[in-house]
């Protein structure tokens, strides 16, 4: 992990070495799948920054998972234009069909649903990101059913 830290501090000058931190982070949650106290500090002492500075930045921006999440994480926007199109019944489907409420993970630890801020996409809303990489949009009912049987069948091909 501290190697590739030192890959992205090195993209900066060398008095600007926290300007990394948001590459860092990301490099924990890929590698130990979530950003933990430990971590921050792990980081923080890496930038030569204050942790409390780092852990603002965890806390700040919702890619940065602060606990163990399942294997898909579901952010389902709910701002108001996709609210205005159904984003907030997504969330309310999507948390029938899984059996979780926002927030909490499926018990075999598949799946994680959060809600989420502006994704960007408000002409395709409502919209969702799986894993905050991968954007759906149109998300109907039998879309979303769609893409959580698929996640469910990919998992059982892995």
């Amino acid at each position: 992990m501290i190697a590739r830290f030192a890959k992205e501090v090195a993209k900066f000058p060398a008095d600007q070495k926290q300007s990394a931190v948001m590459a860092c982070l990301a490099i924990v949650q890929q590698e130990l799948g979530y950003v933990s106290a430990e971590s921050e500090k792990v980081v923080a002492d890496y930038l030569g920054m204050s942790p409390m500075a780092v852990h603002e930045v965890t806390t700040f921006y919702n890619m940065y998972n602060q606990h163990p999440c399942g294997k898909f994480k579901l952010n389902v926007c709910t701002n108001l234009p996709c609210q205005l199109r159904d984003g907030s019944k997504a969330l309310q489907y999507l948390e029938g069909k899984l059996g979780i409420k926002m927030g909490e993970t499926t018990a075999d630890g598949l799946f994680t649903l959060q809600q989420s801020e502006c994704l960007g996409a408000c002409a395709d809303s409502p919209v969702m990101l799986v894993n905050d990489r991968t954007m759906c949009s149109f998300m109907t009912n039998d879309k979303l059913d769609q893409l959580v049987d698929g996640l469910r069948s990919a998992k059982d091909q892995a």
